[in-house]
């Protein structure tokens, strides 16, 4: 077996049934087979995907989990992963779909003309489910080498679509903090150029639906919980990477502890948002003038500041009186 499509999804039924056709129409000179992990969907996805295996048996496979295993579908993903069979491995969210019928042959054809690579992946259409302007994710000028270096910055890096890639089998592990994380592309793509570059084949061949019901729709930067997990998140592949971007790292750790000062759920705890402030200020080292912004806004009391207004504007106050 030459290569494993594993589909992941959860209540998504009105798209599976695409994200499969567009696997089963691929045209190679090599046999591959279609997994289809399901998360315990309630809203009839599973159904649509025992059809499909009742239509194609040994083709496509279902995976049909009777309990959500949880962690944004990670567990589903791993589980999945445990059983495919082929020497790569092409990764598809359900509510993507592949739009080229020559995707896989392209890229095991890259894979197999370059062994030393981990990965490889191509471009992508991103839609919208509200209308707005389709736009492609990667840029021409892309770069066509990929290495650890250019997955990691002071600010999150993500150009890579769960359906552009394709990867050897046998390379991943889950590490405790990859476990914990609700990301799983990300460190993914970090564990994978570790081993070995990920190039790059040009060309537009699927297509990254955002809609409400995917995982980019429940990730809230005013959420403690999740810009949390991005701290941990990091704190990890910081660890894995044996610490060689320690400073960068920091830098776009002390990031979530900035947004974290406005999470939801501190916007009434003075002594948590005060030591989230220094938090960031040790990490981030940002420049003086934010500096003086955050201590103001997050550090002082407010009764202090009420004081230093209240003598700072006093002078005003008594002259306008004398009037």
């Amino acid at each position: 077996m030459k290569v494993s499509v594993v589909i992941l999804t959860y209540n998504q039924k009105d798209f599976i049934g695409k994200a499969i056709e567009s696997a089963l129409t691929q045209e190679t000179d090599f046999d591959f087979e279609i997994l289809v992990g399901d998360d315990c969907s309630t809203d009839g996805a599973q159904e649509v995907i025992s059809s499909y295996q009742n239509t194609y048996p040994g083709k496509v496979k279902a995976i049909l989990h009777s309990k959500n295993l949880g962690q944004n579908g990670l567990f589903n993903t791993i589980e999945t992963l445990k059983l495919a069979q082929g020497k790569y491995i092409a990764p598809m969210d359900g509510d993507d779909y592949w739009t080229h019928p020559q995707k896989l042959q392209k890229q095991v054809d890259f894979m197999e003309a370059h062994p030393d690579f981990s990965a490889c992946f191509h471009n992508a259409l991103v839609t919208y489910e509200d209308g707005s302007s389709a736009h492609e994710l990667n840029a021409h000028d892309q770069k066509t080498v990929i290495t650890v270096e250019d997955l990691i910055g002071e600010d999150e890096i993500w150009f890579m679509a769960t359906s552009a890639v394709l990867f050897k089998n046998g390379l991943m592990y889950y590490p405790q903090w990859f476990l914990q994380s609700t990301s799983g592309d990300i460190p993914r793509y970090v564990i994978l150029a570790k081993q070995g570059p990920i190039g790059y084949v040009p060309g537009v061949m699927s297509v990254y639906r955002k809609n409400r019901g995917g995982a980019s729709f429940r990730d809230h930067y005013r959420d403690a919980r999740f810009l949390q997990n991005r701290i941990q998140m990091y704190e990890g592949i910081n660890k894995e990477l044996d610490y060689q971007h320690n400073k960068t790292l920091k830098r776009n750790i002390a990031r979530y502890y900035r947004m974290m000062l406005d999470a939801r759920q501190y916007q009434k705890s003075y002594f948590r948002r005060a030591g989230l402030a220094l938090k960031y200020l040790n990490l981030g080292k940002p420049s003086k003038d934010v500096s003086k912004e955050v201590i103001r806004d997050y550090i002082t009391p407010k009764w202090i500041m009420s004081v230093y207004s209240f003598f700072a504007l006093l002078p005003h106050r008594l002259k306008e009186s004398a009037r």
